[in-house]
């Protein structure tokens, strides 16, 4: 079974489009936890109109703690023997679930399995998996599918708050976990969302002024510190 995880905040507009992409993947084998990281647009609303057709675990936080503790208290919830932390602003395909499951049944050398992803019309066509590349910089979006017993016993860092996913595939390749890209679309993130500060490749080189230039320069010394990579 997968273990779908939703860490939401302030996003129930987009969890309806969301929810609705789950129910209909043609892989049917899953569950759906939902942690409400104390938003104040409602969002149990929605998640009550799909409570009749979808397995959903949900709980409320009592205080906004980001989406790494939102994870994990998802994770802490699950049952499923593979793991599929979903962006409460992502649309799956239909065939989402189903083919990233397959890849990695086929390919019992990899711990997890990732995809090619639309943010808005912007395609972020990932690659192949390379632990230098993965070195080098964030490259893997935190919407793969992993194995359960290869998910790090310190779940997500709680301490990072930008660049959480790359933290996490950093420690997975540390502890001899490596992934394995499926060379299709498999979702789409609509824009203002967890990447909404993206920018151009350009920017980072020619606008270091910028607010999110400067943001995200740092998010990335700090994962760099973490994990050696100086």
């Amino acid at each position: 079974m997968i273990s779908i995880i939703i860490p939401i905040y302030n996003q129930a507009d987009k969890l309806a489009k969301c929810l609705d992409s789950i129910l209909g993947q043609s892989y049917k084998n899953y569950e759906v936890i939902i942690i409400n990281d104390c938003s104040d647009d409602n969002p149990e609303k929605i998640i009550k109109g799909f409570e009749n057709k979808l397995k959903i675990k949900s709980q409320k936080s009592k205080v906004n703690l980001g989406a790494p503790a939102a994870r994990n208290k998802g994770f802490k919830e699950s049952r499923g023997e593979y793991l599929f932390f979903c962006d409460a602003d992502a649309v799956l395909a239909p065939e989402a679930l189903g083919t990233m499951l397959e890849a990695l049944e086929s390919h019992p050398e990899a711990s997890y399995t990732y995809s090619s992803f639309l943010w808005g019309r912007k395609l972020f066509k990932v690659g192949p998996f390379s632990p230098e590349k993965l070195k080098s910089g964030p490259c893997i979006h935190t919407m793969s599918l992993i194995r359960r017993e290869a998910f790090p016993k310190t779940g997500w860092d709680e301490s990072i708050k930008k660049l959480q996913d790359w933290d996490l595939y950093l420690m997975m390749l540390k502890n001899g976990h490596a992934g394995i890209w499926v060379d299709k679309i498999l979702f789409k993130i609509k824009p203002g969302g967890t990447i909404s500060s993206w920018l151009p490749s350009f920017a980072y080189k020619l606008l270091p002024f910028l607010s999110e230039v400067k943001k995200y320069k740092k998010a990335v010394n700090i994962v760099k510190a973490k994990h050696s990579l100086e």
